[in-house]
Formats: structure tokens, sequence, C-alpha cells
């Protein structure tokens, strides 16, 4: 049986679907002093195993603690098979501790998480995957990428842009997506000229008179994407299209990456967003199919 929370019910309802399984009734909704409530209506029998499906992007307190009260109730129904999806985790940042006496906020979320009877965790793109380690239970970090490449074949003229990483830390993501496009792929880096110069360009290919894909796993802001996108088209890229797995987008962010000459900016449905136009509902079912 699936749960969907608040952040992801019509993704519930397309993994449920691809599942062929049933999808919770469920009532939810907030206080006006900004609590939640929150109601399974369908009985669940004890011996089922049952999937929550939701991320927890803004605002990560609310869904996450909703999450705590799904679970809780499950435990109170003496549900012992469950499994977590939530295919943007929270607080996943910071991973380890960069200043003394600071909170390392992924581990306090996995200890939240698996002591209230997760069995497991499924999760996509995970900001980094020594998160895994930090619970002491099986955490799946799948990946978008082949997704993302399939929707290029499908809705793109040329299905052999140059896919390009922003940065170097991004590489693999543009590596996976062009190796199943069997196109070429790239990512920027700074070269300095002079103790006072410093020019950014592509590693080794040329993207004048080709089409350009950059790929990232989150775009918050855009400040780096909008950098980039400036820096093909001086190098005369025909056009540039964005996507990214998690569509965080605050601060205009969409609006500045438009202003800044994409073609296009699409995102995975992991999060909520007027970008999401990519369905991980597929990804997520095909591999729950075979656990």
């Amino acid at each position: 049986m699936i749960i969907g929370g608040s952040a992801s019910q019509a993704l519930a309802a397309e993994i449920a679907r691809e599942l062929n399984d049933k999808l919770c009734s469920v009532e939810t909704k907030k206080f006006p002093d900004g609590e939640r409530y929150f109601r399974i209506k369908d009985e669940i029998p004890k011996d089922e195993s049952v999937i929550i499906v939701q991320s927890t992007g803004y605002p990560q307190d609310e869904n996450l603690m909703e999450i705590f009260f799904i679970l809780d109730i499950l435990n109170d129904m003496d549900i012992e098979d469950i499994t977590l999806v939530s295919p943007y985790l929270g607080y996943s940042r910071q991973e380890r501790r960069f200043k003394e006496v600071e909170c390392i906020s992924a581990k306090a979320t996995a200890k939240l998480i698996q002591t209230m009877g997760v069995k497991r965790v499924i999760s996509i793109n995970l900001h980094e995957e020594s998160i895994c380690q930090l619970y002491d239970i099986p955490v799946d970090n799948l990946s978008a990428m082949p997704t993302i490449a399939e929707y290029i074949l499908n809705n793109f003229n040329d299905t052999k842009p140059v896919i390009l990483a922003p940065d170097k830390g991004a590489e693999n993501f543009a590596k996976e997506i062009a190796e199943i496009l069997e196109t070429d792929y790239d990512y920027l880096e700074k070269v300095r000229l002079s103790p006072e110069k410093v020019e950014t360009k592509t590693k080794s290919i040329s993207v004048k008179n080709r089409n350009v894909v950059i790929i990232d796993d989150i775009i918050s802001t855009g400040g780096t994407i909008v950098n980039a996108i400036e820096i093909l088209k001086d190098q005369g890229a025909i056009t540039v299209d964005v996507f990214c797995v998690h569509p965080v987008l605050v601060n205009d962010a969409i609006l500045k990456i438009n202003a800044a000459g994409a073609n296009s900016v699409q995102g995975t449905n992991t999060l909520k967003s007027e970008v999401a136009n990519v369905s991980v509902a597929t990804l997520i079912a095909d591999y729950i199919k075979n656990i």
C-alpha cells in the first residue's frame, strides 16, 4: 500500500499506478497556528508492506514532521515492513562537521527516520553518496540521469547535444547522460590566465554551433547556471537547455536562468515545481519491483 505525503501526493499516485498498488486515502491539514494534522483513512492489514512517498523540500520541517506522524500511526497499527521513498531528502547537504559543536543535519535526520521503524530508504541523487553510511538500514540512492536522457530522446530535435556539467563536481552526471545518448560531454573549469585574470571555459570540447544541455543535481538560486549559460553563449552555443534532478529554484531562479538565455529549464518531479516535467515514477516503481 502506498501513502503519499502532502509534498508528493501526485508522485505517490503515479507510483501506485505503476505498481498496481492501492493508494491510501489520507486527510491532512494545517491548523491556523501552523501545526499539522494527518490521518490515514484506509485500514491497513498488519502484515501489509507500506511505502511512504514524501519528499522533504521546502518547508522541510513540516514535511519531515508529516513523515514522523505517518510513521507513528503505522507503528501504532503494528505495521513492520515500512519503506520510505523520499526522492528529495532534505537536510542532506551537511553530512560532516565543518566547525566545532555544529549539528550534522543529515546524521540527525537519519537517526530520527530509522528509530521510527523505517526498514529501507529510497532516494534520488543524494547530494553526497556518503549520506548512505549514516544509516544502519539500507539506503538506495537512485540516479535520475537515465530518465532525463530518455526525456531528451523523446522531446528534443537534437538528440546528441553536448551534455555539460557546470563544474567538475557534476561531471559524472553529464557523463552518464552522454553515454546513454552516445554524444559528447564536458564540464566548465576555471583557468588562471594571470594573477589578476581568471577565465571559465569548457575543459576540452568546443560548443560553437552546438546545442548544449546543462545538467546538475540541484539548482537552488541559479547563480552557477546563469554564469554557465553566459559563458556558453559567448563561446557560440546555438541553444542552451537546463536540466536538474531537484528543482529547488528559489529567489526567482527560473526568471534569472531564462533571462540569461536558456532555451528551457526542466526538472524532475522529486519536488513540486512549475518546471517539474520529468517524472521519476517509473524509475522508482521499477526499482521497487526488483527489491
